[in-house]
């Protein structure tokens, strides 16, 4: 009789197994379910893969031997007056056109972001304000197809914006700062930013609850010190300090992205100045870099932006060793799920155990990301592990099939 009672209880089990994964498979139970169940697998995963700190590189360079690009200076020119008597003057721009106390963009199409998409929603707001008709899911189906991935960068967000609302311009920078953002407000330009958030609570033990997230910003107000942001998560018209701003901004690089119609590039020139040319962008990216090193050398960040900057200039060693005095003194535990700087880096500097060490924590933290795949994949194919490879590329295939770079490393591994 007990063996009847357990071979029952047996299959009801199974039963009730077999139901709830058809029912997860019907789409409008799998919306609200999938987030839950996710969340549980992450805290159990959290639970077998312990948060620790992001590793320390093998060889800790204390104080990197990195030489930055010279501070810009003004040019000198000679004018000659009619008695040929010459006079020195200094080449200098204006000074701008003082922009008002307040100003307030009215914020059309406000969206709650759904699971995961505060990049898509955020975009999705910004078009709304030049008159795009779609929604988040327009731009997540494209870019992000899985809901659980959890990034989209700005080089997807800027894809979308001039494949899919190409009749408006698209430029993205780095270095910003609180005064350019208040330019382009007054000059009737929302400004999408990345930047840092914390969670109301832990995802994992010991989580150090930072995390990114997009905002629009929409207004200032400088009797009050605030900004006014369109926030996906939070909600519309939401206000934030400019010191607060600011250091939230700052573990992106100041990285803003500019939407404007093409009848108002010419303030957008007056406003970014040399800023329009990248390359210029990236060199006084660099002097901010300078400045903030030499006014506290502790800051992880300031390193972490370094080497970003020297990437883009392709100082690999140089950026491998300003990332690894970033690790030296403490990154976030998802740093690695939003910025993928040290994985061009340490591979282009053939440091690939430092590759391999950073792209398996990134994974413990983010099993699904993406560029970590892709990342993790050919620090394999250095290493001589051909199947392990493109086991890593079909993976990140899998995330994100639209993913040209990881279509692209298993061509190379399979043809």
């Amino acid at each position: 009789m007990t063996k009847k009672i357990l071979t029952r209880f047996l299959l009801l089990g199974i039963g009730a197994l077999l139901l709830a994964g058809l029912l997860y498979q019907i789409p409008r139970l799998n919306r609200r379910l999938s987030w839950r169940v996710d969340i549980a697998l992450t805290y159990l995963r959290g639970v077998i893969y312990p948060a620790e700190a992001v590793p320390t590189p093998r060889a800790q360079i204390i104080t990197p031997p990195i030489t930055l690009t010279p501070s810009l200076t003004l040019t000198p020119t000679l004018t000659l007056e009619p008695n040929n008597t010459a006079i020195l003057t200094l080449t200098n721009t204006p000074e701008p056109t003082p922009i008002p106390q307040q100003v307030y963009l009215a914020a059309t199409g406000w969206e709650q972001q759904d699971w995961n998409n505060c990049g898509p929603a955020t975009l999705s707001m910004y078009l709304h304000y030049y008159g795009w008709e779609g929604d988040q899911f327009s731009v997540s189906n494209l870019l992000k197809p899985d809901r659980t991935d959890r990034n989209v960068n700005v080089e997807e967000l800027a894809y979308y914006a001039r494949n899919y609302a190409g009749w408006l311009e698209t430029q993205y920078r780095v270095n910003g700062d609180i005064e350019l953002l208040k330019e382009f407000v007054a000059a009737e330009i929302p400004v999408m930013i990345e930047s840092s958030f914390y969670f109301a609570g832990a995802y994992w033990p010991n989580d150090d609850l930072w995390a990114a997230h997009y905002l629009l910003v929409s207004g200032y107000d400088d009797g009050a010190g605030v900004f006014t942001v369109q926030d996906s998560y939070h909600g519309r018209d939401e206000t934030l300090d400019y010191e607060t701003l600011d250091e939230y901004w700052q573990p992106f690089n100041r990285l803003y992205i500019l939407i404007f119609d093409p009848t108002q590039e010419d303030a957008v020139r007056s406003i970014l100045g040399s800023a329009w040319d990248e390359e210029t962008s990236r060199e006084l990216a660099l002097e901010t870099n300078q400045a903030a090193l030499e006014e506290d050398s502790d800051d992880a960040f300031s390193w972490f932006n370094l080497g970003t900057n020297l990437l883009y200039f392709e100082r690999y060693a140089e950026a491998a060793q300003a990332y690894d005095q970033a690790r030296t003194l403490g990154l976030p535990q998802r740093m690695m799920r939003y910025q993928f700087g040290p994985f061009f880096a340490y591979f282009h500097s053939e440091r690939i155990d430092e590759l391999l060490t950073l792209t398996e924590y990134a994974l413990q933290r983010t099993p699904n990301s993406e560029e970590a795949l892709l990342w993790h994949g050919w620090g394999l194919y250095r290493q001589g592990d051909i199947n392990g490879a493109i086991t890593n590329f079909r993976s990140a295939l899998k995330v994100n099939p639209n993913n040209l770079d990881a279509q692209y490393a298993l061509d190379f591994m399979t043809n």
